[in-house]
């Protein structure tokens, strides 16, 4: 493996986006009793939410690649996603998924003799794996849709109001 696939690895893209996604919640806890204590421009709370919304759903969208990759099964893959809603949790369960070696190997790109194989869903994501530019741009555009959509629909504390 070169050190460039190293990089894009199932456990290092993890690592790299739940590392993200705690440290935008960091910001995003400063910035609001920041503005609680002190005169703060508003457009830094627009600022930081909104990048920590960007990294909240990128650390979504790769919680649910990994966990479709390295066969976490529903469960924990839906864990995985809801998690980034508990402030730094997605540290945690790095870290438990570490402890258990549920974060090691590569992407699957090939057909192997697990009978997992053989579903729709895994051939689509194999043949999505083996185009990985096509992936990303397909995962990008995914997240930048959703938030564009929550961007318009306003902070969530003013849903529904």
């Amino acid at each position: 493996m070169n050190k460039q696939s190293e990089a894009f690895a199932p456990k290092q893209l993890f690592s790299y986006f739940a590392t993200g996604e705690a440290i935008t919640w960091g910001l995003l806890i400063a910035g609001l009793i920041a503005r609680a204590l002190l005169p703060t421009p508003d457009m830094l709370i627009t600022v930081v939410g909104a990048t920590h919304g960007f990294m909240f759903l990128s650390y979504a969208v790769t919680a649910a690649l990994v966990g479709v990759n390295n066969r976490w099964g529903l469960y924990k893959t839906s864990i995985g996603v809801i998690l980034a809603i508990v402030p730094f949790a997605t540290i945690p369960f790095e870290k438990w998924l570490l402890k258990r070696n549920l974060l090691e190997g590569k992407w699957r790109v090939q057909k192997s003799k697990d009978k997992r194989d053989d579903t729709l869903i895994d051939g689509l994501f194999r043949w999505f794996i083996n185009r990985p530019a096509l992936l990303v741009l397909s995962l990008a555009a995914f997240v930048i849709v959703l938030f564009s959509v929550l961007l318009i629909l306003g902070p969530p504390d003013q849903w529904g109001q």
